[in-house]
């Protein structure tokens, strides 16, 4: 964990965060607390280390890719699985706004990393957004595992989800099949476009089927 308050000290950092050094670990502390609460099955620290590891990977591909980075860190700070609609998300960047100004980073650099967090909502971005374009890819780029990690997945949003009968859950999940395979496409960056594109659709298809 001792590594992951590091990056998340980076990050702000790189924002503009004028905090001391301390404050900023305390911060990253308290984030990864979050990840960890009991009622996570999915949105865990695994799954925030993933897309902090995606969004580094193609760091080069983001004009700001310190806000990418803590728009992941923020996109699920607020998770309850019983909430309704984009609640998670809303939540979310409402509080990574609010946290951010306590670290001294900029209010336009809050701003925009909440505006970011939002996108999570719907993965929906425009035309020219980079930084928010890698941040949904990075957030899906679970949809394009092998079949091992696949199972592990949707496992762990069932578990995450225990509290919905099965049919409702069925119906629910797939709505949210349907919706991504009807999208022109999951991922908007290129390069990730090309590596993962096929084996997302392939995932996805094969659960709505089963």
């Amino acid at each position: 964990m001792e590594n992951l308050v590091g990056r998340f000290r980076e990050a702000v950092r790189a924002a503009g965060a004028t905090a001391p050094d301390a404050d900023l670990e305390a911060a990253g502390g308290y984030l990864i607390g979050r990840w960890s609460e009991p009622q996570r099955q999915y949105h865990t620290v695994a799954h925030l280390t993933a897309v902090l590891d995606v969004v580094d990977q193609f760091a080069e591909l983001a004009p700001h890719p310190e806000r990418v980075r803590l728009a992941a860190w923020m996109h699920d700070a607020v998770y309850d699985p019983r909430a309704l609609g984009d609640a998670n998300e809303r939540d979310s960047a409402e509080f990574a706004e609010g946290l951010l100004a306590t670290l001294g980073v900029p209010d336009a650099t809050a701003a925009e990393v909440a505006r970011l967090v939002g996108l999570t909502a719907g993965h929906a971005t425009e035309e020219d957004d980079p930084d928010g374009e890698l941040l949904c890819d990075a957030d899906l780029a679970v949809l394009a595992g092998n079949d091992e990690a696949y199972a592990e997945y949707t496992a762990a949003i069932r578990r995450e989800y225990a509290h919905v009968p099965d049919e409702d859950f069925k119906a629910g999940r797939a709505q949210v099949l349907k919706a991504l395979l009807e999208l022109p496409s999951i991922y908007r960056l290129a390069p990730l476009r090309e590596q993962w594109e096929s084996k997302a659709r392939a995932n996805l298809e094969r659960e709505l089927k089963g």
